[in-house]
């Protein structure tokens, strides 16, 4: 009695008569569990989701293993109301995956009561209520005294990066990122990751709806095709993928050719630079982000990819998005497209008022690829001439990553590029590695240049092949 008396002069003396009572109640139930009330107390709340510590180390997934039961602070509503307190407590009830919110317990099912359950990460005491939720609990006449409710945490109600972090080793870099292509779940795990790939991928698949396959890159890009080998994880060996994108309806084989959806924004920001009556080169096209939506605009488009793989679903998601009609595709590399059907073509539009648009989304190696333009057409035009704008992409490493790719495509055109070229920063893809886009006219000093006129690339390395490690996962 003593405790409860001391309890009401300290909370009557600073608060007002509202908030007296309520924190009189909080401090009376503190006072009832340090005397031995029946009540169980409530876990720590930052360890109450936590799985059981057998789990550290499993390498196959079981499970049963995370079954634990825990307590968490409950309220007893009628049922003529209960609608209108969720409502009012939507903020403070538990939110736990496939964990009801609502329960019927056999104490209060003849009473007409129902167990709402609380978050006890929000919730300890009444005094834990706002004003509003109070009021609310008052107007339609229920108690705000807390019921502690036990209930079984299974494996299913744990997110997915809790799971992994309970079974990696602790302090070790715990990741559940991944790439959604499709139903596939396209990973890069690490080194201390590695040996437990199968229990981290069937809890991908598990946590993500729609996810039937999970794998996991082996090897760095191949430059030539820009694919690479992967190894499935857990699921069926499915890679045949169907992704939509910006509207645009795409469908691959996801392990014999390129695709990125982290560069779904920079496709359609590109796009949306292209008008109805436009022409397009896509130089490295893959299976057709950039030339199938132009195509739909109502753009001319010559689509080419040196992978034979993604020249055919660049044809098939052409007649997929029935844009076939718009876009002839081509299986050459990029030199000989720019210097074979691109310089064909090119002649004739340069007469032309509609815009001629160049794309070149080769990150690793796009801007050795300029000096292709060097001297490509004949001086045979007296008039102004219609010149193309280049979009060409590139990764740098540098403090100023802007100047460093205008530098370059500078170096490999022959020509320089400084206040005549606009620069966008695409993404981070790595510690200190950029994806950029360089944006330029071509100058007509490097289109119509004689022979006599050309100048080589000053300092570049002969025959160079840049290695296309992890990060050139992004182009």
């Amino acid at each position: 009695m003593l405790s409860m008396f001391c309890a009401r002069r300290i909370l009557t003396r600073f608060i007002t008569p509202v908030q007296a009572h309520r924190k009189l109640q909080s401090a009376v139930a503190l006072v009832s569990l340090c005397a031995g009330s029946a009540l169980k107390p409530i876990m720590e709340a930052n360890k109450l989701y936590r799985p059981p510590e057998a789990v550290r180390g499993m390498t196959c997934l079981d499970r049963e293993a995370f079954k634990q039961t825990i307590t968490v602070p409950a309220l007893w509503v009628p049922v003529g109301v209960l609608s209108k307190v969720m409502k009012s407590l939507r903020k403070t009830t538990i939110q736990r995956p496939g964990m009801p919110r609502v329960v019927q317990d056999k104490e209060g099912e003849s009473s007409g009561l129902r167990l709402v359950l609380l978050d006890p990460h929000k919730v300890s005491s009444p005094g834990s209520f706002s004003e509003g939720e109070a009021e609310a609990l008052r107007s339609f006449g229920v108690s705000d005294e807390l019921h502690h409710h036990e209930l079984q945490l299974t494996y299913d109600n744990l997110k997915s990066e809790e799971v992994l972090e309970a079974v990696l080793p602790p302090g070790q870099d715990v990741t559940s990122a991944f790439s959604r292509v499709g139903h596939i779940a396209h990973m890069n795990l690490r080194d201390h990751q590695l040996p437990f790939k199968n229990l981290i991928g069937q809890v991908i698949m598990d946590k993500n709806p729609g996810v039937t396959c999970v794998v996991n890159k082996t090897n760095i890009i191949d430059c030539t095709y820009r694919n690479f080998k992967m190894e499935v994880l857990a699921g069926e060996e499915n890679m045949l993928a169907k992704v939509k994108e910006n509207g645009v309806t795409y469908e691959f084989d996801f392990s014999r050719v390129y695709w990125n959806p982290r560069l779904s924004t920079e496709h359609q920001r590109v796009v949306q630079l292209i008008k109805q009556g436009d022409t397009v080169f896509d130089v490295f096209a893959g299976v057709g982000p950039f030339a199938v939506p132009a195509a739909r605009l109502g753009a001319t488009v010559f689509a080419n990819d040196l992978n034979p793989e993604s020249y055919k679903w660049l044809q098939h998601n052409c007649k997929l998005n029935k844009v076939e009609g718009k876009v002839r595709a081509f299986n050459l590399d990029g030199r000989a497209f720019i210097q074979g059907p691109l310089k064909q073509e090119l002649h004739a539009l340069l007469k032309e008022t509609a815009s001629v648009h160049v794309v070149m989304n080769l990150p690793a190696l796009a801007l050795e690829f300029l000096d292709a333009f060097r001297g490509l057409l004949q001086r045979e035009l007296p008039c102004e001439e219609n010149l193309p704008t280049v979009h060409c992409y590139g990764f740098s490493k540098e403090g100023n990553p802007d100047t460093d790719v205008v530098q370059r495509a500078s170096r490999c055109l022959g020509f320089p590029l400084e206040n005549r070229c606009s620069v966008h920063f695409v993404r981070n893809v790595a510690p200190n590695k950029d994806m950029m886009c360089v944006r330029f006219t071509l100058p007509r000093e490097v289109l119509f240049c004689s022979d006599d006129e050309l100048t080589e690339p000053t300092e570049e390395p002969a025959a160079k092949k840049q290695k296309c490690d992890e990060t050139t996962n992004s182009t």
